[in-house]
């Protein structure tokens, strides 16, 4: 009996003192979880799109006013954010092709005189915001042109070979570049001045930063304070990775999701690298970071070689894909009038613009993307929940859910028709198809046909 009084007491002692440490526990902040994205996004990035311009390609002029004419065309494209590809003057020495490349700044405080002047490019700025748009610059912090003037005012602002020599950013085979060296406090001090300074002066909201991972993350997250101490900036980083969005990035590149869709599609391969990337994006991306998701941009043509018109190559589908799962959704200059093709880099090689389906494809992303809570940016936005289905090598299903707003895409991935029954006992009720605008009821066990690449995006809002 004293045994077993001991022990009771023994119980109640251990009870009484786990809860006493709970409690403390509960008030440590230590044991707290810890808010990863620190900036605070511009309240109009929330459910935001973006688009990339290729002024020099855009039109037959590649210039400030010829491509100002496309505005409406791409505000009615439901196109938020628009990123002009570098501005700025192209270094001549050592230039690659004829007209050479964007990212070879000869002057980050000027205007490359071959889109127009510094007025018409504040006006087109106050045109597009006018129209309730958004405009970022792409900005090359990582390396000048050969012939920038700091090479010859401030040569210690450069790396150097091991003969002591310029040379191009290392490994790569830029030539018509030189790299600067980010241990020199006043390249810091410049390259964040020449930041702010288009800002206040041609009130643009931001920058598209190129390489952005080349350079220290504390040079990064000092340029993003001061820039928003003038206003509250967006900023997407050429990168990806968790460590830019901390305090210096709203949105990072994708990459690793393109290469999953080039696998799934054009690659012949099954569909366990897009699950395997949204599985390590739920469980290890920031829940406020922003991806930019995209099929194609100016350095990567996901399916080069085949006609993008072609809905057998599983471009729709991936289009589809890329504006439904976490994220910010890119156009790239020309992707809406069927692209099929690169664009020269260094040579004049003009869009033909022409009314095709991918133009009708991203209208009705976007107004959903705008009006569903579901697909909205970041923490904004609903979380990625699987789906399961009976058919898990070719088809990808999943909702996305969000203050009574609902998404559930239903995306075959192979070029065989399918009949694909969906585990939907959680996801009962009544949908509206986006494409087709046709009811569906789901009463769990719901089976769906696809087509070839054949898709589905079922909606339901409060």
């Amino acid at each position: 009996m004293l045994a077993l009084l001991l022990m009771a007491g023994c119980s109640k002692t251990t009870k009484e003192s786990n809860t006493a440490a709970m409690q403390t526990t509960d008030n440590d902040k230590r044991y707290q979880p810890q808010r990863y994205v620190e900036i605070k996004h511009p309240e109009w990035s929330k459910s935001a799109t973006i688009y990339e311009v290729n002024l020099r390609q855009y039109t037959p002029e590649g210039t400030i006013k010829a491509f100002e004419s496309h505005l409406p065309r791409l505000k009615e494209l439901g196109v938020d954010i628009i990123w002009l590809m570098p501005i700025h003057p192209i270094g001549v020495k050592n230039r690659k092709g004829t007209m050479g490349s964007y990212y070879s700044v000869k002057d980050y405080y000027g205007l490359n005189p071959e889109f127009g002047t510094l007025d018409e490019f504040k006006a087109l700025v106050k045109k597009i915001h006018s129209m309730g748009m958004h405009v970022i610059i792409d900005w090359v912090a990582n390396h000048s042109a050969w012939d920038n003037p700091l090479v010859q005012e401030h040569p210690e602002w450069y790396s150097k070979s091991i003969e002591g020599n310029f040379q191009p950013t290392p490994w790569y085979d830029w030539e018509d570049i030189i790299d600067f060296d980010y241990d020199q406090p006043g390249l810091r001090k410049y390259m964040t001045e020449a930041l702010k300074h288009w800002v206040k002066e041609t009130d643009i909201d931001g920058f598209r930063c190129d390489v952005a991972g080349f350079i220290p993350v504390d040079f990064w997250d000092n340029a993003r304070a001061e820039l928003d101490a003038i206003k509250p900036v967006f900023m997407l980083a050429e990168w990806e990775s968790r460590d830019l969005h901390k305090k210096s990035f709203d949105m990072t590149y994708a990459w690793s999701l393109w290469d999953k869709m080039r696998d799934a599609t054009t690659g012949g391969k099954s569909i366990d690298g897009l699950v395997e990337y949204m599985a390590h994006h739920v469980s290890t991306f920031p829940e406020d970071g922003y991806r930019m998701t995209f099929t194609d941009n100016h350095d990567k043509n996901s399916w080069e070689g085949n006609q993008y018109s072609n809905f057998d190559d599983g471009l729709e589908a991936a289009m589809v894909f890329a504006s439904v799962v976490s994220g910010m959704p890119l156009v790239y200059s020309g992707q809406e009038a069927g692209l099929d093709r690169s664009l020269a880099f260094f040579e004049k090689d003009t869009i033909q613009w022409k009314t095709h389906r991918n133009a009708e494809l991203y209208k009705q992303l976007f107004a959903l993307k705008h009006s569903n809570q579901a697909l909205w940016n970041g923490a904004h936005g609903g979380v990625m929940v699987r789906v399961y289905n009976d058919k898990m090598k070719q088809v990808i299903s999943f909702s996305r859910e969000k203050n009574g707003d609902k998404v559930l895409p239903v995306i075959n991935f192979s070029s065989k028709p399918v009949t694909v029954t969906l585990q939907s006992k959680y996801h009962t009720g009544t949908y509206t198809e986006l494409f087709t605008n046709k009811t569906y009821e789901l009463k769990g066990n719901d089976e769906f046909s696809l087509a070839p690449w054949g898709y589905l995006v079922l909606t339901r809002h409060k």
